[in-house]
């Protein structure tokens, strides 16, 4: 199906291009298309065009010669943004102007499914500078390097000469960038002090490292090697280029930030949540709404997270005494018990990392040959375990997965932390694999890229509580299945879900009930019993991240009793593979919609 989707751009692309007065030709120049699918992927397509990252990164024009755009950056402008909020609108308007009678039941839902998202960005617009674009966790100072890493493939010279533009273009993207970053501090929209020190770390480090062994040049050296089209004599050009335009460009960009941000300290307070910021209260509510597709209140949210850690700890606490280990100092001192046993870690040091590597890949193999009973739709996509990047890895996420290109040029991933070994005990990796990988991300994401039909936006659709509850549920789906039926395993999974407990409380009390971000990571240190390092990146990343830590349980717990409710009305009737055709085959959709797809299952299988 990904050669399909990527036949189908290809095809509309060159037929728009060679037959300018055809049907099709008109389809993507009319106000108003005809066919209700055309107007929706064609102003996806119009978008993607008007990004060349985002070009690079679905891969689809390479294979046909055109390479043009991976020498360009994204506009990262204020009035690129603009632009973006009006579009947004036009398309609302031209998707309300086509009647429902006249839509298929496919296309109805794909109207349903885009005005929520198109009503939302306009009802949210108000808000649309309540962020922190440059921050520890994402942004133009670290994606920019990792998407160069990551995305920008080399296989030819002048592949290699694009790269090296994009490095000449840096400056330009971060001088728009600041713009944004000046308004918003005129606006009251500061980012916390520790977020500003945590930035300036991460940028003097990439600027005062050798070029040599910077990612942007490491990276383009390896890729090269790997390449036999370029010769040795190329390469050594080659390679003399980038390390100028480092130095000329790359270097100066990231001491504009730096400079910048060495300015910005005296604004910053260490008040971390949304609440201090001008409407705040009323932004993380609509954070909040994005994130889990509900109207749950942050004080609900808050109280359901503290009744799910009180349960989940008291399982825990049952497997231990169980396993003889002392529980009657409390959970605190019990899973710190579990966690300073040397047996559950693996060597700190090179050999072991890539053995882990090793062990999440075995993993992950021998699940997949075992989920015949439970799927029928798999992904055609592979699969790959690999490293986050070193330079990013001390406040980067424990882990995350990577979708993989939509023409199959490159697998899906999942990137694993290894900064800190003592955040992968051995009985966490099980349930950590089944959640970026298989069954999970790698499942939900690359099955959606994959459907048949689908219009090109709800192959990507952001609605994070079914993304992220249908990874959280398939941890509990292999525990089910077995595949954690040591019971130190089954600790694994229930921390694992405890630490996604614990996150509705304290993303709740720190952008609701104005809690320090010393009191958060306090309670998440004593309620999970999770390595320290991990505890402060989780705690650093929900304070730049409002409300997106929620969605996880919310989802989860969703797909639980939508399931649970299938069985009940269904009896013998019910089989899981059903179930989970009709989770997976239409993308990623709001929890609501969700709801309705299983109801009308429901309906349809009690009338056979």
């Amino acid at each position: 199906m990904v050669k399909k989707i990527f036949k189908w751009l290809g095809i509309l692309l060159l037929t728009v291009i060679v037959i300018g007065g055809s049907f099709a030709a008109y389809e993507w120049n009319a106000d108003k298309p005809m066919r209700f699918r055309s107007f929706v992927d064609r102003e996806v397509l119009k978008m993607a065009f008007e990004s060349p990252e985002t070009l690079t990164s679905l891969g689809f024009l390479e294979s046909m010669g055109i390479t043009g755009h991976n020498a360009k950056l994204d506009d990262a402008s204020l009035a690129k943004a603009d632009e973006l909020f009006v579009k947004v609108k036009n398309i609302h308007n031209t998707i309300n102007s086509y009647e429902n009678d006249s839509l298929s039941e496919a296309d109805l839902l794909s109207k349903e499914i885009a005005l929520y998202l198109l009503n939302f960005a306009k009802d949210s617009e108000k808000f649309r500078y309540h962020n922190y674009p440059v921050n520890q966790l994402f942004g133009i100072q670290n994606g920019y390097p990792s998407f160069m890493e990551a995305q920008h493939q080399i296989n030819s010279v002048d592949d290699v000469e694009n790269y090296l533009s994009r490095l000449a273009l840096v400056k330009a993207k971060f001088t728009q960038a600041l713009e944004g970053l000046k308004l918003r501090e005129e606006k009251g929209i500061i980012p916390p002090l520790f977020v500003i020190e945590r930035v300036l770390d991460e940028m003097n480090t990439f600027v005062d490292k050798p070029i040599e062994e910077n990612i942007l040049y490491v990276s383009l050296a390896k890729k090269m090697t790997d390449n036999e089209e370029i010769s040795d004599a190329e390469q050594v050009d080659l390679l003399a280029k980038a390390k100028s335009n480092i130095n000329d460009f790359v270097h100066p960009a990231y001491k504009l930030f730096i400079e910048y941000f060495i300015g910005l300290k005296s604004k910053a307070t260490i008040d971390d949540g949304f609440w201090r910021l001008p409407n705040g209260e009323e932004a993380y509510a609509s954070s909040l709404k994005f994130f889990t597709t509900t109207d749950y209140t942050p004080q609900y949210i808050h109280e359901i997270g503290l009744e799910e850690v009180n349960r989940i700890q008291t399982e825990i606490m049952t497997i231990l005494e169980n396993q003889n280990y002392d529980v009657s100092q409390g959970f605190t001192v019990a899973i710190d018990s579990l966690a300073a046993d040397e047996s559950f870690y693996y060597e700190d040091s090179d050999e072991g990392r890539a053995q882990i590597l090793a062990d999440y890949q075995k993993i992950l193999d021998e699940i997949d040959a075992g989920l015949d009973s439970a799927f029928r739709v798999r992904p055609k996509a592979g699969m790959e375990v690999v490293r986050i990047p070193e330079f990013k890895e001390k406040t980067a996420p424990g882990a995350y997965y990577q979708q993989p290109a939509i023409d199959g040029s490159r697998p899906g991933r999942f990137f694993a932390n290894l900064y800190d070994i003592k955040a992968t005990p051995k009985y966490s990796m099980r349930t950590l694999a089944y959640h970026e990988g298989i069954p999970g991300h790698h499942f939900q994401i690359a099955v959606a890229m994959e459907l048949e039909g689908l219009p090109l936006f709800r192959k990507f659709s952001p609605f994070t509580a079914y993304v992220e509850g249908w990874a959280l549920y398939s941890e509990y789906l292999a525990w089910e299945m077995g595949f954690q039926d040591d019971p130190f395993d089954n600790i694994g999974r229930l921390q694992a879900e405890l630490f996604r407990a614990v996150r509705l409380v304290v993303d709740t009390g720190i952008h609701y009930k104005k809690w320090t971000r010393e009191y958060a990571i306090d309670y998440m240190k004593m309620n999970t019993g999770m390595a320290q390092s991990d505890v402060v990146s989780e705690i650093e990343r929900y304070i730049v991240l409002p409300g997106q830590a929620t969605s996880y349980k919310v989802g989860m717990m969703k797909l639980l009793e939508l399931r649970e409710k299938a069985k009940l009305a269904l009896g013998e009737k019910f089989d899981l593979r059903d179930f989970h055709d009709v989770v997976l085959k239409n993308g990623a959709v709001p929890l609501n919609i969700l709801e309705r797809f299983i109801d009308d299952y429901i309906a349809d299988t009690l009338a056979k």
